[in-house]
């Protein structure tokens, strides 16, 4: 994949002065050590120029992880810590940061060898709330070496996203289309977000799709387009003007990006795209966010951004899908029902035109897309890449600005059926777990759109952690029966 960053975390050992500094310096030793044991030795750093007792201590080991190209860093309390310093060392240090401390080992080391992290972790809650420093902290903070090395690599998505963000531009062409309110949010608060926005029209991209006319590159992109589709390469007369696109829309990230590292696309689709262009762009859209460029369709930019965080955190491609349509009876009666356990309001269909990746699909086939040729000439609405979802584990989830410039989230984990959706464009029939309360009070009540962001695994945790760490105070899920939602009626 690329497009994404690469986290390395700086693993920075904190003391209180008043405590044995070799406590700090042995348990970081025994972290790092574990930590190289399980997972890629190149995902963290030690910092070994100082254990961090003082301010200027602080400063000491803030140079030195930047100097190592640290982009996150992990304070770890190998005993109770220095409130000032260690909070300072979150303050100034430009990048996603974790606090995590040390458990004491055995009995034998309750006298002289007792660090009482378990009580600084309390004070450093406290400091950095004081100086509204943000920091992630694992649901349970206090751990064995072992158990620390595990809390650090559950860190790196988190903070892999959060890189990302920092250093991201989403790019979007034309306006939303009409009639299509669901997608238009405020795009303040990608700006509160660290987030840059180039806005463009589409006739502007439209100018720059006329002059890659004869690009002596696309007959390479058909052949690796030929090559992906196989048996199912059903329209291959579109090919080349889709690679014409592709190279389009390559060459504006590269000409636009400026000083950002990442880059997602706002796309527009419809009403005019498929006139002039000639074609509509879902298999390209699908190829980019295969390679970890996100491209959205209709123009809707908090589902790029939602789609971008997916993919940094689970380091694959993820799709953008409508909460489409329910689970006919008779397939959930013939082919879910007393297989799975699921009822039918658990079950949904998610779909769009044709913009997920091939290798998430079960097979696909390049076909022209039916909503849009009800109303237009069939030849003009070729591109889109059709095919039943792959089963497996997804997360369902959206970052969204409200009206009024509110974030909120939502996140669901389930999974898509092995189940036939005899219906047409991408699709797949996806479970959740009590989806149809979730879907009334939390996606309708929350106003949510209709596009939602799917990542291929269970990512909720990380992506949960995610938009606590961006501030986002409203985060709804999936709630189990017997808790309740706020607006759900406790008679009915």
């Amino acid at each position: 994949m690329e497009n994404l960053p690469v986290v390395k975390a700086g693993i920075v050992a904190v003391s209180r002065d008043c405590f044995p500094e070799s406590l700090s310096v042995n348990r970081r030793k025994a972290l790092v050590e574990a930590y190289r044991r399980k997972y890629d030795k190149n995902d963290i750093y030690e910092c070994p120029v100082c254990i961090v007792e003082s301010e200027l201590h602080m400063v000491q080991a803030l140079e030195d992880v930047k100097a190592a190209g640290c982009n996150a860093l992990v304070v770890y309390l190998g005993n109770f810590g220095p409130e000032t310093a260690e909070t300072l060392l979150a303050k100034h240090f430009d990048g996603p940061v974790m606090f995590m401390a040390a458990a004491e080992e055995d009995q034998n080391s309750l006298v002289q060898g007792r660090g009482d992290a378990y009580c600084g972790m309390l004070n450093a809650s406290y400091n950095l709330k004081l100086r509204n420093v943000k920091a992630y902290i694992p649901e349970y903070p206090v751990g064995t070496a072992e158990e620390c090395a595990d809390m650090v690599h559950e860190f790196l998505p988190i903070a892999r996203a959060l890189v990302g963000l920092s250093g991201l531009k989403i790019i979007s062409f034309g306006p939303r289309p009409l009639n299509f309110l669901a997608c238009n949010a405020p795009v303040k608060q990608l700006y509160n977000l660290g987030v840059e926005i180039e806005e463009n029209s589409e006739l502007d991209l439209f100018e720059a799709f006329k002059k890659h006319e004869g690009d002596r590159r696309i007959p390479d992109v058909v052949k690796d387009m030929e090559a992906e589709l196989g048996k199912g390469n059903l329209k291959p007369e579109i090919l080349p003007r889709l690679a014409q696109y592709e190279l389009t829309l390559m060459d504006w990230i590269e000409e636009h990006r400026g000083y950002r590292k990442y880059v997602a696309v706002a796309g527009k689709c419809w009403p005019a795209f498929q006139t002039q262009f000639g074609f509509v762009p879902c298999y390209v859209n699908s190829r980019l966010t295969g390679r970890g460029i996100p491209v959205s369709c209709e123009v809707d930019i908090y589902g790029a951004l939602s789609e971008f965080i997916g993919t940094c955190v689970s380091q694959d491609a993820v799709t953008l899908l409508d909460i489409n349509n329910t689970v006919p009876g008779d397939i959930y009666r013939e082919d879910i029902r007393g297989n799975f356990a699921y009822g039918q309001e658990d079950t949904f269909m998610g779909f769009h035109c044709g913009n997920t990746c091939s290798k998430k699909l079960s097979f696909c086939s390049m076909k022209y897309q039916m909503i849009m040729a009800r109303s237009l000439p069939e030849e003009v609405t070729q591109g889109t890449l059709e095919g039943d979802i792959l089963p497996g584990d997804i997360t369902f989830f959206r970052l969204q600005s409200t009206a009024d410039c509110r974030l909120r989230a939502y996140v669901a984990q389930g999974e898509v059926l092995p189940v036939a959706t005899r219906s047409f464009g991408g699709i797949g029939i996806f479970a959740i777990p009590e989806m149809g309360r979730f879907y009334r009070h939390v996606l309708i009540e929350k106003n949510f759109p209709h596009h939602g962001a799917v990542a291929f695994g269970h990512y909720g945790k990380p992506l949960f952690e995610v938009f606590k760490y961006l501030g986002v105070e409203d985060i709804g899920f999936n709630q189990p029966k017997g808790m309740r939602y706020i607006s759900e009626n406790p008679f009915a």
